[in-house]
């Protein structure tokens, strides 16, 4: 029996060992590519070579048996050259086009959506909530599976002025990513803290070095050392949660849930940019959290019908105006909503649909 290899724990594994051979072959000598249908793309090479690339959603977080069947059909039908996107979709690399529809129909009939490409809505992203994470304020793998299940018509078609990328978080301080559209948990309340086992569980000068705002000092309780918030200064961010447990801060109650649009790295036609905070208090209402939802919904729905061909939606809203895009999605506009923050000195009240 060979001897197993030295696990290589430094940097990016060997990319072109996964490559499909006629990706190695003509590496950065493609010529055009095409875009045949929703979830299909080829490539052709100036040497004549083709690939085709068949894009298909998962559920992220996969299980032993559903993953050995997408490697199954990889197989079957794709020589064995799958990888997998960002955003958790799984992409097999076909060099028959033969191949391309029998591959097609046997994913739709395990179940899974071809899609994803061109001008559709991507599959959201999103950080693992109650799975792994230990200050999450809500499930967001629950809420991606409840919003795609309403959206997978865009994945499946590409229909959008442009692409709409659409991330999740289950915490306000780690994971929200830079989206079209982004639905983030919000704390609204400073945590609870148990006294009696700060001083057992929690190392108080690093809980105090965790607060981005200082709202947190020493104090002694009863008798014995713990911590004190200063709710003045607090923001609710639950960045003091992970290194001290006993400083609780999700509630059933008051965790909310907070809706942002407009992010943006691209700089095509503008300037890279900021979400800005559309919707807050949308309750955290497991398990299809149905409030949310119909926000994005009516998001995509009027952006779908106001913009114009490849506007992004920061690009749409900022041709329109902040107050026409509330009025198109149905959400109140109150002044909350202005940038007030100290960097925003260049861009505050700048606007010309926007005086006070």
């Amino acid at each position: 029996m060979a001897e197993m290899r030295e696990p290589i724990e430094t940097g990016c594994p060997d990319p072109w060992q996964y490559m499909h051979p006629v990706t190695r072959k003509n590496f950065g000598m493609w010529k055009y590519h095409e875009h045949p249908r929703v979830g299909v793309l080829r490539h052709v090479a100036y040497s004549g070579d083709e690939i085709w690339t068949v894009k298909a959603g998962t559920q992220r977080i996969l299980d032993v048996f559903t993953l050995r069947k997408l490697c199954d059909i990889g197989d079957q039908y794709a020589d064995g050259y799958i990888h997998f996107t960002l955003r958790s979709n799984i992409e097999y690399l076909v060099s028959d086009a033969a191949k391309v529809e029998p591959l097609i129909k046997a994913l739709e009939d395990e179940g899974f959506v071809v899609g994803g490409t061109q001008n559709s809505v991507a599959m959201i992203s999103h950080t693992q909530g109650w799975l792994h994470c230990d200050i999450p304020g809500t499930d967001a793998s629950g809420v991606v599976k409840s919003m795609m299940d309403e959206l997978i018509d865009e994945f499946k078609n590409a229909n959008m002025p442009n692409r709409v990328h659409i991330t999740t978080s289950c915490c306000q301080i780690n994971c929200g990513g830079q989206g079209d559209i982004a639905i983030n948990v919000q704390h609204t309340k400073p945590p609870k803290i148990n006294h009696d086992l700060v001083a057992n569980v929690c190392e108080r000068p690093s809980v105090v070095a965790r607060c981005p705002v200082a709202a947190i000092r020493p104090a002694m309780v009863n008798g014995k050392p713990s911590l004190e918030v200063d709710e003045r200064k607090c923001i609710c961010c639950g960045a003091c949660f992970p290194p001290c447990p006993p400083m609780q801060i999700n509630d059933a109650e008051h965790t909310k849930l907070a809706i942002w649009v407009g992010g943006n790295h691209s700089n095509a036609r503008g300037k890279p940019t900021f979400q800005k905070l559309v919707a807050a208090g949308i309750p955290n209402n497991p398990p299809r959290w149905p409030e949310a939802t119909a926000i994005v919904k009516r998001i995509l729905k009027a952006y779908k019908e106001g913009a114009k061909d490849w506007e992004r939606v920061n690009e749409w809203i900022e041709r329109i105006g902040w107050p026409r895009f509330f009025e198109e999605v149905e959400l109140p506009f109150t002044k909350y909503h202005i940038d007030t923050w100290r960097g925003a000195r260049a861009s505050f009240n700048s606007s010309n649909y926007i005086r006070f």
